[in-house]
This record gives structure tokens, C-alpha cells and sequence, in this order.
């Protein structure tokens, strides 16, 4: 299904004379592309799974608010705002994102289903907390909620 959106969306943005569409969503494409051949070498003849690919945009994202510190650090807000505009596009991929509150909620739940009660059952409840909630919460910002509620 996301495969499909890829490329339609692709041709929307061909038509509107979208630059920066376009070229995001050929950096998508060719993404999936090398995962699905990486896929391939494991034993995945059909390539990866829509979980796989949310995963790697979630990476994607990650990768350009990184790039977006350090644009900013260096004086180059024009390359910033180019990366805030490809996060846009990605994210109309993805599901809706958890909210601070959501989030907190949905790991408080986690903890309270699998009996988690101290730091040693970190990995368990992340574990847990990605498998429920795939690609609708930054993994980074979920670590943080955990360890402060396991704390």
C-alpha cells in the first residue's frame, strides 16, 4: 500500500512541478529500493514488510533532524528549511504521531500490562511499547518517558 502511495504521489508531485516533492520522493523510492534488495539477500523475496518501511522512514526523519541542528549551527537556515520541508513530505507517510501525553499513556499502559518494576525491565517494556505502537511515536522520545516512569 505505501509502495503504491510512493509512486503516485511521485506523479502528483511530477505534475505540479514540485521540485523538492519530487526529489524526496525519489530519495523514498531509492531508499526502498536498497532495503528491498538488502531484504533479498536475507531470504525476503518479496522485499520488506509496511512495518519495515515506516521504520525506515522514521530513520529518514531522524537522519534530516539531525542535519537540520546542524545546518542551524552552521549559519545555513536555507539548508534547514530544505530539511524541514522533506520531513513534511515524509510524514504524510506515517501514521499520526503520539503525543507527549499519548505517549505517556500508551507506556504507562505497557508497563502496567507486562509488570514492569525497575530499570532492569527497560528492554521488555520497549520491546513491548514499539511492537503496539509501530511507527506512531519516535523511539528516542519514548526511551526518555520509559526511563522516567521505570525510575
Amino acid at each position: 500500500m505505501l509502495r503504491q502511495r510512493f509512486t503516485e504521489s511521485l506523479k502528483e508531485a511530477m505534475k505540479a512541478r514540485d521540485e523538492l516533492g519530487v526529489s524526496t520522493l525519489r530519495l523514498v523510492i531509492a531508499k526502498l529500493k536498497e532495503q528491498d534488495i538488502d531484504a533479498r539477500g536475507k531470504g525476503k523475496a518479496e522485499g520488506i514488510g509496511e512495518a519495515e518501511i515506516q521504520q525506515m522512514l522514521l530513520g529518514m526523519i531522524k537522519q534530516r533532524r539531525d542535519s537540520i541542528v546542524l545546518y542551524e549551527q552552521g549559519k545555513r537556515p536555507e539548508l534547514a528549511d530544505k530539511e524541514r520541508g522533506e520531513i513534511a513530505i515524509i510524514e504524510r507517510f506515517l501514521p499520526t504521531q503520539l503525543g507527549d501525553a499519548e505517549l505517556e499513556a500508551a507506556a504507562k499502559a505497557v508497563i502496567a500490562a507486562i509488570g514492569a518494576h525497575g530499570m532492569k525491565d527497560m528492554g521488555r517494556t520497549m520491546a513491548a511499547l514499539k511492537e503496539r505502537h509501530a511507527g506512531e511515536m519516535d523511539a528516542a522520545k519514548a526511551s526518555q518517558v520509559v526511563k522516567r516512569l521505570l525510575s
